[in-house]
């Protein structure tokens, strides 16, 4: 029979509280065993409350002989709940090489990704992770010490996503009490005594001298991550009203003068950056090149941003392909990535109407030698625009008719042979032109 009802009541009004997946049938849960006290009481818990629950068990090998100890322990301990038990092995040193990250991140990645693996395997609700009020506590200094935002103070949140949480609203202390109570074996984590980890360091060295100035650290820091949860909705609330007037996320432009026009532009402008992977001293700098000149440009690891005339201009690295090069045949129509070349050819009579549409192009068939040849501009390009004796350099045309950067890189060129006859969507070549002695015209349009 299991004991601690009080720690089982709060655990389920808190479940309730937080709107996680409740106890049926229908909603079984990942939970994340380790062996230690947190996970074995998080497992055992969830089981007694009636959830159907598969032990997910990460052998990490970073301890030898004890990693392998862990991974016996939790999988007998499941088979003693008659929990589905599944493992996986991991070599977490050839992550951390071939990621250049440190120790903790590499096992945190390799693990959740896992585990929604295994989520997704078994049509599971949620993938439960025992961490408690103290590891809360614990990231709200560590972020500190780091440098971070309100919602970097705010500790970790119940809810992430497919991620609950269960035993936040529990101390170390009641989750002990709960073990003891309820007789419950577990396995202990040598280096959890060492301070080679940075949280580690935070636990066993930074909460007890805290602890020394204010007896009741714990209490004022959940108190303070209380406040600032509150504070974040406030926050919150104001950004997303900020974002709806600056940034547009259907053409992915910021503008500048309605950025600058916020209360707190180079915070509205992190807020908007973060989500594509810009961070830290990076913000700073694109913050600053608001009173540069335009063409500056900065890089994630997904993302470009140009700093244009008035707005950002973000781009996914991945679509960026100037190399791109197809041949357009005579006939039919040609199929690109969102796009579609479609040719046909008519006779020239008096009672045909050439119409005005930036997606046709009308040309003398016969000055053109097929196929046709589609691909990016290149510097040194030039063409004679429609209506014009001399040639052009593209460049010069651009900065013209005040193309933007990212313009340059979308627009595409039609030649025939050596010779560019359409800036698709904005200008032919005179040279290609219908005339009086045109007999067959070559209709071209193009639609995305």
């Amino acid at each position: 029979m299991v004991r601690s009802k009080d720690f089982l009541q709060n655990l389920a009004s808190f479940i309730q509280k937080e709107e996680m997946p409740t106890p049926n049938p229908n909603n079984t849960l990942v939970v994340g065993l380790s062996g230690g006290i947190d996970s074995v009481v998080l497992l055992h818990s969830l089981v007694y409350l009636g959830y159907p629950c598969i032990a997910a068990h990460c052998n990490f090998h970073l301890r030898t002989e004890e990693s392998n100890r862990d991974a016996f322990f939790a999988k007998k301990y499941a088979a003693s709940l008659k929990v589905p038990f599944v493992s996986i092995d991991f070599d977490t040193m050839a992550h951390v090489k071939a990621e250049g990250i440190s120790i903790e991140m590499a096992a945190r990645d390799l693990r959740y990704k896992w585990f929604e693996e295994i989520r997704q395997e078994y049509s599971a609700k949620a993938i439960a992770i025992a961490h408690h009020r103290e590891d809360s506590a614990e990231t709200f200094v560590l972020n500190l010490s780091r440098g971070t935002g309100i919602r970097g103070l705010t500790g970790i949140k119940p809810i992430n996503g497919h991620i609950i949480r269960p035993l936040l609203c529990m101390s170390k202390k009641e989750i002990i009490n709960y073990a003891h109570d309820n007789a419950l074996e577990y396995v202990s984590d040598s280096t959890n005594l060492q301070d080679i980890y940075t949280r580690n360091k935070i636990r066993l060295h930074i909460m007890p001298l805290l602890s020394e100035i204010n007896p009741s650290v714990q209490d004022a820091i959940y108190r303070t991550m209380d406040n600032l949860q509150k504070v974040q909705i406030v926050y919150d609330f104001a950004i997303s009203q900020a974002k709806k007037n600056v940034f547009d996320e259907q053409k992915d432009t910021i503008s500048i003068k309605k950025l600058r026009s916020f209360i707190s532009p180079e915070t509205l402008l992190y807020e908007i950056l973060q989500n594509y992977g810009f961070a830290g001293n990076q913000l700073k700098e694109i913050y600053a090149s608001l009173d540069g000149y335009s063409g500056k440009l900065f890089y994630s690891k997904t993302h470009r941003l140009v700093k244009d005339r008035d707005f950002l201009l973000l781009t996914k690295i991945d679509t960026q392909n100037n190399a791109e090069s197809y041949w357009i045949p005579a006939e039919g129509s040609k199929l690109l990535t969102g796009a579609r070349f479609k040719i046909d050819f008519v006779d020239n009579t008096p009672e045909l109407e050439i119409e005005k549409n930036k997606a046709l192009a009308y040309f003398d068939a016969d000055s053109l030698n097929f196929p046709l040849h589609l691909r990016r501009w290149e510097q040194g390009d030039k063409f004679r625009p429609f209506g014009m004796k001399g040639f052009q350099k593209l460049s010069d045309y651009f900065n013209n008719n005040k193309f933007s950067k990212l313009d340059k890189e979308k627009i595409w060129i039609l030649a025939s042979g050596e010779a560019i006859i359409w800036l698709v969507g904005h200008r032919t070549d005179d040279r290609f032109r219908v005339n009086t002695s045109t007999k067959k015209l070559c209709i071209i349009s193009f639609s995305e």
